[in-house]
């Protein structure tokens, strides 16, 4: 699970990075084509970026699809529980149950019909429109997505079965935060104490 868990992460944050480094070509070459400058604007001109704006299309569909199944295992997307949380313990984890379990079989649906579509386009030869690469290769981000998306809410409901414990995301907490807090803390904790006893020995 580790690796698929960081496949995914490793997956949306290349994509992520990916479309902001070509968006930000893009704009370059936006402006550098509306310089006065006759050499660098005629050789800006040559230049065809009308891919770029297609890739970025693509990669956000791809980073969405995947990043959805990453919502659930972490637990981001929104939910309205207010009434399942005023039910006693035993009906609230019916619930959720039903509820996770309703999402999994959502997106298995929405998976199996995706890669349906995309076998049968794939036997065609339909391309895309700047790019010219296959749209089944586009496309495939949605049976991709949506089987991991289903399979996150099987594993949400296995954890919740086996711990009664639903993943929460907290907004205000970043990864690796207290460890380095903690080792940029540490040396100046010593070295107040390490201070006070001096000053405490000379009194």
């Amino acid at each position: 699970m580790k690796f698929l868990d960081h496949l995914e992460e490793w997956l949306i944050a290349s994509l992520m990075a990916a479309a902001t480094v070509v968006i930000f070509i893009t704009v370059l070459h936006r402006f550098g084509s509306g310089l006065p400058i006759p050499v660098v604007q005629d050789a800006l001109i040559k230049l065809n970026t009308s891919w770029a704006q297609e890739l970025c299309i693509y990669m956000f569909v791809w980073m969405a699809k995947f990043g959805a199944a990453y919502g659930v295992r972490t637990g981001i997307h929104v939910g309205v529980d207010v009434l399942i949380n005023q039910l006693d313990q035993r009906w609230r984890n019916k619930f959720i149950i039903f509820g996770l379990l309703a999402g999994a079989a959502f997106t298995g649906i929405v998976g199996s019909l995706g890669a349906k579509f995309v076998w049968e386009m794939g036997h065609t030869d339909q391309t895309s429109a700047d790019m010219e690469v296959p749209m089944w290769i586009v496309y495939l981000a949605v049976p991709l997505g949506s089987y991991l998306m289903s399979f996150r809410f099987l594993q949400v409901t296995w954890q919740f079965l086996t711990t009664g414990v639903l993943p929460k995301h907290d907004h205000a907490h970043v990864e690796g935060l207290e460890h380095e807090l903690a080792h940029e803390l540490a040396p100046a904790s010593v070295q107040g104490s390490g201070s006070g006893s001096g000053t405490g020995t000379k009194r």
